[in-house]
């Protein structure tokens, strides 16, 4: 089935619950200008202690994620809930800064929208796991095009 002019797809890539691998959503058949986007960086390198997720099955300890604040520390500030439920009172924090950082072009907190909703009009999107980071910029993903 074919796309129409007026559809549009809605598309993004989220670090709001946590990391542990590197991706890319792009666009493919796209109907006009379309933006891949995703979080190439590993955020695993730079996580903070508190938030690291460590796996200790089968004798090997060794970090494999890192979790958002909200999920490490259950805190309303964190969560974007009770009093800072809305975009007003639910800001960026030091943690999500550090996400945002690194992916500028991936959700950091729930109302991460002017910078990590895209729009497209494509037949289909490839879902890049761990892409290879060698062509973009150590640390961040504005090196691919996006």
């Amino acid at each position: 089935m074919g796309i129409s002019a007026n559809e549009k797809d809605f598309y993004d890539v989220s670090i709001v619950d946590g990391y542990n691998l590197p991706l890319i959503v792009a666009p493919q058949g796209v109907f006009g200008v379309c933006n891949a986007t995703g979080c190439v960086s590993d955020l695993n390198t730079g996580c903070p202690k508190e938030l690291q997720v460590v796996n200790g099955d089968n004798g090997g300890v060794g970090m494999v994620g890192c979790r958002s604040a909200c999920e490490a520390f259950g805190l309303d500030q964190y969560c974007c809930s009770g009093k800072f439920v809305n975009p007003t009172t639910c800001r960026p924090s030091s943690y999500s800064t550090i996400f945002k950082i690194a992916c500028p072009r991936a959700y950091s907190y729930a109302f991460d929208d002017d910078t990590s909703t895209f729009t497209c009009k494509a037949s289909d999107y490839a879902i890049i796991l761990c892409p290879n980071l060698t062509f973009g910029p150590k640390g961040g993903d504005s090196g691919l095009g996006f």
